[in-house]
């Protein structure tokens, strides 16, 4: 799950992290109260999206006087960001941050990820900061340092020393680099974090660091023990398909391809895409009814797929392992019959009581196009959109 900026910063203020002060407002009446709170006469204000990229996309202005603040403010907030994070589609600010600027003489990146080459979590910190990191990794890679972190949030003492050579820090920037880098590494354990990122981490004309942004992304898995970052969700940074199918608890992805694709498990899922890629054609979309899906299940699947008027076809692409393919069969034909589906609708079923399934499929009375195989299935699919 991703969090807005602000929403990070809160979580790293309590571990010692250097924050700039800051505010957030969703109306101009919002804005003015953190002008008078924060008695700010110059500031930062950034849309609060969940995507990077912001400052490119106009999403950031820096203005001197609290007559700009306003001005920036009414114009940003609202405003729909789109670009290669956003899709097509963009997404809209609901809020901005208004921060206290920083004299900037340098800008650093740091961040923890999880190193899945090497099953580990991961500092990734280099002495090159901004806005084109992604360029700086991967045309400069010695720029690049990577540090271990402990299963309980640690760093080596002699990692930590190394870090704070590699970025150049030198003075009162060595001790807080240090601090910096081990609460950093804390927070990303602690909160369950896939992503936990500061960029960028700068230093101000007196040599003091600050932490001007902040990204924290936390594993959905762990959520039932992260409560207050659970409550941070936010279902307007997402596209509505996608918020239905968290109620319904489905795995659902948006993508830009026609045939629509319900499918029970991960892997046969990501299969599914492949060959109906493999056959000439693009999915619609990722959908994991997962392993004990039920008649409400497939509906709500149906329904999500539908509201996609991208969506030509359909391929129903289920393994009855734990799933009953009678279950499913039930299911699509409800689902197809309420929906009044008018799209070619492809089934292939295999597996767990499966001559019912396709027995009650066949005397459904629809227009279901039976498929053998995945393999067959694909094929109809594609031909059919073709068609």
């Amino acid at each position: 799950m991703d969090t807005h900026e602000y929403q990070a910063k809160v979580i790293l203020e309590r571990y010692g992290l250097p924050i700039p002060q800051y505010g957030i407002a969703k109306n101009l009446d919002e804005a003015k109260k953190v002008i008078q709170d924060l008695n700010l006469s110059s500031a930062v204000v950034k849309i609060q999206v969940h995507a990077g990229g912001r400052g490119k996309a106009g999403g950031v202005k820096f203005a001197k006087t609290p007559e700009e603040i306003l001005s920036f403010s009414e114009k940003l907030i609202g405003m729909k960001m789109v670009n290669n994070q956003t899709g097509p589609a963009g997404i809209v600010a609901n809020s901005v941050l208004i921060a206290d600027p920083i004299d900037i003489k340098k800008e650093f990146y740091l961040g923890a990820i999880i190193d899945r080459e090497n099953a580990q979590a991961m500092i990734i910190a280099s002495p090159e900061g901004g806005m084109n990191i992604e360029e700086v990794a991967e045309k400069y890679p010695e720029k690049i340092l990577k540090i271990p972190i402990g299963l309980d949030g640690s760093l080596k003492s002699y990692h930590v020393m190394r870090f704070v050579k590699f970025m150049g820090f030198e003075k009162e920037a060595r001790k807080q680099g240090a601090h910096i880098v081990k609460a950093l590494a804390k927070a990303f354990i602690e909160t369950d974090a896939s992503l936990l990122e500061i960029n960028p981490l700068v230093e101000d004309e007196e040599g003091k660091l600050h932490a001007i942004d902040a990204k924290l992304s936390v594993d959905e898995n762990a959520l039932f023990r992260q409560k207050e970052i659970a409550s941070f969700y936010d279902a307007t940074q997402i596209p509505n398909n996608e918020v239905e199918a968290a109620l319904h608890d489905l795995a659902y992805i948006a993508l830009e391809g026609d045939i629509g694709c319900m499918v029970n498990g991960a892997g046969l899922a990501m299969a599914t895409m492949d060959i109906i890629e493999l056959y000439g054609s693009k999915p619609a979309n990722f959908l994991d009814v997962g392993g004990g899906a039920n008649k409400e299940k497939v509906a709500a699947g149906f329904k999500i797929i539908l509201s996609d008027p991208s969506v030509k076809a359909i391929f129903v692409n289920i393994f009855g392992g734990i799933m009953d393919c009678q279950t499913i069969a039930e299911g699509v034909i409800a689902a197809a019959k309420d929906l009044s589906v008018k799209v070619p609708l492809i089934v292939r079923l295999e597996g767990n009581n499966v001559e019912k399934g396709r027995e009650t499929l066949k005397q459904s009375g629809l227009d279901i196009i039976a498929a053998d195989s995945m393999n067959d299935g694909a094929k109809k699919a594609v031909a059919s959109v073709k068609k």
